[in-house]
């Protein structure tokens, strides 16, 4: 019995040192921890299904495949949410193929035109580049991540973004790679630096609002975790 009580004491203490060393457990993949929930997180994707988003082309461009969804690049459209989203905490999971090419989409008026009517966060194959507004994580043509953060392709990488009124941060893989004032793009075609973008609308008059969307730019890509947490406008 001793030796039992010994063997129990000292499970006990690798379990604690675990917990120490480790950290919380994380929760299962597309599902979200009781401390999640209380801060007011939500699924934007259950690991099953693609209830709550829009495919607006070849419905076998988007799949949902072993808890991902998969951009099958088969000509399904840019994904989007089917509820729009003003200020918000923004978390997902994605993996690229080598040389893939997609973006993350916010605040887009027009579901149709996304890339005239909304935000894109670069998803790119950059591992090993130097940093630019085409290389992912920056706001697309518009501003360049102050590193790059991506894992190469085939590993999974952790985008969070925050719209909150005129700013917006983005992180990959737990970095902080841009800090935006929406404000100071205030003439089309033109960045604050005064080199040139693509877009006709400047940031600063563009809907502090919209859908959320997922690019289809003819690559394979995989998306888990998606989840959201509105903010209150301030």
């Amino acid at each position: 019995m001793r030796q039992s009580g010994y063997l129990l004491a000292c499970g006990a203490v690798v379990g604690l040192l675990g917990v120490f060393l480790l950290g919380p457990t994380r929760a299962a993949e597309n599902t979200l921890t009781a401390e999640e929930q209380a801060q007011g997180w939500r699924l934007l994707f259950d690991g099953k299904s693609l209830e709550g988003w829009v495919v607006p082309g070849r419905k076998e461009g988007w799949t949902v495949e072993d808890g991902t969804i998969v951009c099958q690049a088969q000509g399904g459209g840019d994904l989007r949410t089917a509820k729009q989203y003003d200020d918000f905490d923004l978390s997902l999971d994605f993996r690229l193929t080598p040389g893939a090419n997609s973006g993350v989409f916010i605040r887009v008026g027009d579901p149709n035109d996304p890339v005239q009517t909304g935000i894109e966060v670069q998803l790119y194959d950059s591992f090993g580049k130097q940093p630019s507004r085409w290389e992912c994580g920056a706001i697309y043509d518009c501003l360049a991540p102050s590193q790059i953060a991506c894992r190469p392709a085939g590993e999974w990488n952790t985008l969070q973004v925050t719209c909150r009124a005129k700013r917006i941060t983005v992180r990959l893989n737990h970095e902080q790679i841009i800090d935006m004032d929406l404000n100071r793009w205030t003439t089309a075609h033109k960045n604050p630096d005064g080199s040139d973008n693509k877009f006709r609308t400047p940031y600063r008059e563009m809907p502090r609002g919209g859908f959320i969307s997922l690019q289809d730019h003819g690559h394979r890509i995989w998306f888990r975790n998606l989840k959201i947490r509105q903010l209150a406008q301030r």
